[in-house]
């Protein structure tokens, strides 16, 4: 019997790491660099840890005060080809990257983008959730 909830224990860890490897989102990342106003919060400061969503995930400002996850995968050009420095950065969306200017999925703060990757990237590959 205790073998028998053991492999249930194990295969149920399994299932769960599979659907957290899975919700993660591709997209791609730039940086900003001029943080107030925002389309959220006006001109409430809300620190540097913060983001800009494109209008898919802005959702008419359905995406304000959410948290992302937000890693590097890779690059976007040839400038510099192995722009990522590992581990993760969690934003706050604070503003809106309205389309057709918006290069990317989500645009980081420069602190951000800075934790994750070499800023003379520009742009990233990456991989979101919330």
């Amino acid at each position: 019997m205790e073998n028998k909830m053991s492999a249930v224990f194990v295969m149920g860890l399994v299932f769960i790491s599979l659907i957290s490897v899975t919700s993660a989102i591709s997209g791609t990342a730039t940086y900003y660099k001029v943080y107030k106003p925002s389309a959220c919060y006006g001109n409430q400061d809300q620190g540097t840890m913060i983001a800009a969503a494109s209008d898919a995930i802005y959702a008419n400002g359905a995406a304000c005060g959410q948290m992302y996850k937000i890693s590097c995968t890779g690059a976007t050009n040839q400038g510099v080809p192995q722009p990522c420095k590992g581990g993760s950065v969690t934003v706050k969306i604070v503003d809106r990257c309205p389309s057709p200017g918006c290069q990317a999925t989500i645009d980081l703060s420069q602190e951000a983008f800075s934790a994750i990757a070499d800023l003379n990237a520009g742009k990233i590959q990456i991989e979101y959730n919330k």
